[in-house]
């Protein structure tokens, strides 16, 4: 199983053009954010304020024995939790909100880059990591920007406004909590580095796991015909094992790195405690300066465990984030000029000297031309690899040539616009693809706008009405996941509807290789004559049928059109065709 692809790019631990990239896609909820940001600032004050109401409530009427007093501060203490709670209340909220938002806007924004993505790009990227960009990767994203950036925001305030108090209360205590910052320093620079390493491994891991379980659910036919269920639990099984080692590095490190962070404010609040108490006792401090200190104390050390959190938090955010820019930032197609948008083209096509390279200097066509006027069926043959697919890709524009040009009526189809492309050129490929939903919707997928009497109409002119009509729910069937429900004969039928239904110029076909009834082969020859009827076709042909009425046969080979002419003329050249010939005739007892 091949669940590799090229290796992710590396991610940086913190990066502000990434941070602040990711933040433009609150731009549209500005509104919402700046408020957000008002009420993160006004808690940002109101947690130390809570904390040092406490001590001012206990150092002051509670300690000289004022119950009057002491009412009313503890009035007044109530009534700042209130509205600090209701602060905290409507901060969550927004943030929740402006998460989702984002959310929605970054996954319609990935999955629109997704569908114009070139072929190129698929074939190189495996589905499981698609998959990951919208689903685990934007999830972390969601987590950066409704927690990270808010709840630090809220925590460094907290730990700035303490640290003021604590310099107006006493400054020599002071200095001694800053003699721990070097301390936090050292120890958050140790485990940054580690914690950055490990969460690139499991983001890394976890795409490998989704593009394992992707590829055995869309190959399960394969494993279980051939019996492979346990060695591919065996190698699912060993993913599974290298992700939970690597979520276990992140565990161990975490395990050790916050309570660290906590240790070390705890080893503050005992020498506070110690020092702080000792000038007490001897009169050199204030009993409700120490008070008031310790509260401040534990306030500010308290959001260090926190904070860790949120580092580890952000460090994932940053990982995903980079992953879904780079696949918004991928393969961006070459500007081709000028678009031209035409509708009244005729057929006439031409391959002028192209060539086409999947990858660098490995050419799987190399200097073709080919040309076919309106209304001419062009059947390509060769053996498999000879470039025959590759011709159809470059039709379709799927693929864009190495050299040369595909020209439709003189207009390379590089600078045709994409909807008029679509409805001049048509393709029905070798897998009939279905999409889930009705049969009466995948035969209008190219036009959506279609009425009912339409898509009836393409049916009967292919002649298969009574094949739709003797579906369970007729027009109205259900086909299921790729068309599951349908059999092989009535897929290759319903996407014959489809392409028809385009009513294109030209039209790229692909034979299905697959064996049907004879009964079901018979209908589709009759329905694959009334579609290639007046229209340019391009067809890899595996039908012999097929390749007899074409008007041209272009034999193939490495990449190369070896031989072209009749089915008449090539069996007397006695050339390559001939002898493909001889050997699909063996194959099929028909003799010499």
């Amino acid at each position: 199983m091949n669940t590799s692809a090229e290796p992710e790019p590396d991610q940086r631990p913190l990066d502000w053009a990434l941070t602040k990239r990711i933040f433009s896609y609150t731009r549209p909820y500005a509104g919402m954010r700046n408020l957000l940001l008002s009420l993160v600032l006004v808690r940002a004050l109101q947690v130390p304020a809570v904390t040092w109401a406490i001590g001012l409530v206990i150092s002051g009427p509670i300690a000289s024995g004022d119950p009057v007093r002491a009412g009313l501060g503890i009035a007044g203490f109530v009534a700042l939790v209130v509205v600090t709670e209701v602060c905290f209340m409507y901060r969550m909220r927004l943030a929740l909100l402006l998460g989702e938002a984002v959310v929605f806007d970054l996954r319609q924004q990935i999955f629109a880059r997704i569908m114009r993505l070139p072929q190129s790009y698929f074939d190189k990227v495996p589905l499981g990591r698609l998959i990951s960009r919208l689903t685990s990767d934007v999830d972390v994203v969601r987590t950066g920007i409704q927690d990270v950036v808010f709840v630090s925001t809220v925590q460094v305030g907290s730990m700035l406004v303490a640290a003021v108090l604590m310099l107006i209360y006493d400054r020599w205590l002071f200095l001694l909590v800053c003699c721990m910052v070097p301390l936090l320093w050292l120890v958050t620079r140790y485990f940054r580095v580690r914690l950055r390493r490990a969460y690139r491994e499991v983001q890394e891991t976890y795409s490998r796991l989704t593009a394992s379980l992707a590829e055995s659910v869309n190959g399960i036919r394969v494993i279980q015909g051939f019996v492979r269920q346990e060695r591919n639990n065996q190698k699912f099984g060993a993913l599974i094992d290298v992700h939970s080692e690597n979520n276990m590095t992140v565990v161990r490190y975490s395990s050790v790195f916050l309570p660290l962070l906590e240790a070390n404010g705890q080893l503050f609040l005992s020498l506070l405690l110690v020092i702080g108490g000792y000038q007490a006792l001897s009169g050199n401090l204030d009993l409700a300066t120490l008070i008031q200190f310790l509260f401040l104390s534990s306030l500010f050390f308290s959001p260090v465990p926190i904070l860790g959190t949120q580092y580890n938090q952000a460090l994932t955010a940053m990982a995903g984030a980079e992953r879904v820019f780079a696949l918004l930032d991928a393969d961006q197609p070459e500007s081709v000029g000028e678009i031209v948008n035409r509708t009244d083209f005729i057929g006439n096509v031409e391959l002028r000297s192209v060539s086409l390279a999947y990858e660098p200097r490995r050419f799987a066509l190399s200097q073709l031309s080919l040309s076919a006027k309106a209304g001419q069926t062009i059947a390509l043959v060769g053996q498999p690899g000879s470039g025959k697919s590759s011709v159809l890709r470059l039709l379709c524009r799927l693929y864009a040539p190495s050299e040369g040009a595909v020209l439709l009526d003189g207009v390379d189809i590089a600078k045709v616009a994409p909807q008029d492309l679509a409805r001049a050129i048509s393709a029905v490929p070798q897998d009939n693809f279905l999409f889930s939903g009705s049969v009466r919707d995948n035969i209008r997928f190219g036009r959506p706008e279609a009425s009912d009497r339409e898509v009836e109409r393409v049916v009967r002119d292919l002649g298969i009405f009574d094949i739709i009509a003797q579906l369970p729910n007729g027009f109205d069937t259900e086909v299921g996941e790729k068309g599951a429900s349908l059999s092989l004969g009535q897929r290759q039928l319903v996407c014959f509807a489809r392409a028809l239904l385009v009513d294109p110029r030209v039209l790229v076909l692909d034979e299905a290789t697959s064996a049907v009834d004879s009964l079901t082969e018979a209908r589709l020859q009759q329905a694959l004559a009334k579609l290639l009827e007046g229209r340019t076709s391009f067809v890899v042909a595996h039908r012999l049928s097929t390749i007899k009425s074409a008007h041209n046969i272009v034999v193939m080979h490495a990449g190369r059109m070896v031989e072209q002419g009749t089915h008449q003329a090539l069996l007397l050249a006695r050339g390559r065709y001939a002898a493909l010939y001889r050997e699909f005739a063996a194959g099929l007892g028909l003799g010499s």
